[in-house]
């Protein structure tokens, strides 16, 4: 059975001392410190702060970590973008291996225009993990690259592309983003099954709300439920990170309801997975 996560941003506007705590209290034994948790991002990311948290959580470790990326873009064609894009996915590497934490995921990136990536894309893609592949091969951690949502100018969006590059690169694993691959077909989250399994350490956990975008809850999905069932199948036994977006919900939850949501989004969970 794998380990069942939240990510730490479905408790964005608390404290992470309390972001732990709620995460323990639903019954989830592990979770997904994003960096940007804005917590510890606004107030510089204190790596000790953080340290002390997990230690305080002994339940929860190993925790895996998200790179930042909300704003970044280490393919970018601005220069200093890509450049502090990719020192803060190097940063976050060595953090996560500081920590001990057990997996960390990247983003791949995209094209800053809205067309199809281009031969320049790509070189500055193959340089970006050529920065990470160094900086990995001095860590325990795991560096697991993510699959972005289907849009024109993104990288890694489609299962071909991401089992190239992990053929290319036997250092590097696979963050699955259900939800992501959903938005394009169930087929496509079929290929990324079928072509990434092997080096899959770790799944975003979402369905699809009626609008057609992810980070909806899962218990009632049954299309998600499918989804996990058949990784459940073929002996997935990594991370299952719950990636939930409490603004989706018709007003907003108390710490609370969002630790109640949790426990039942864990019990679909350990039915599918037991």
């Amino acid at each position: 059975m794998g380990r069942f996560a939240v990510s730490t941003m479905f408790f964005h506007e608390y404290p992470c001392d309390d972001i732990f705590d709620y995460v323990a209290e639903s019954g989830l034994d592990s979770i997904e410190f994003w960096i940007e948790t804005p917590h510890f991002w606004l107030r510089g990311a204190p790596l000790d702060d953080l340290s002390r948290c997990v230690a305080d959580h002994p339940e929860l470790s190993p925790i895996t970590v998200h790179a930042p990326s909300l704003d970044l873009n280490p393919c970018s064609i601005n220069p200093k973008v890509a450049e502090i894009s990719v020192k803060y996915t190097v940063e976050a590497v060595w953090m996560a291996d500081r920590i001990g934490a057990g997996v960390v995921t990247i983003h791949p990136g995209r094209r800053t225009a809205k067309r199809d990536p281009s031969a320049y894309d790509y070189r500055r893609f193959e340089a970006y993990i050529a920065q990470i592949r160094d900086i990995a091969e001095e860590t325990r951690v795991k560096v697991a690259i993510e699959n972005l949502e289907p849009r024109v100018n993104a990288m890694l969006y489609k299962a071909e592309d991401a089992r190239e590059v992990l053929d290319r690169e036997p250092w590097l694993w696979f963050t699955l983003d259900m939800g992501h691959a959903m938005m394009a077909s169930r087929g496509e989250v079929d290929r990324f099954i079928d072509l990434c399994i092997d080096r899959m350490v770790n799944v975003h956990v979402s369905a699809l709300g009626a609008n057609g975008r992810p980070h909806h809850p899962i218990h009632d999905d049954p299309a998600a439920q499918r989804v996990l069932a058949d990784l459940a199948d073929r002996g997935y036994t990594g991370y299952l990170t719950l990636e939930l977006e409490d603004m989706v919900f018709s007003g907003a939850l108390s710490s609370e309801e969002k630790i109640v949501l949790l426990s039942r989004e864990l019990r679909a969970l350990q039915e599918i997975f037991s």
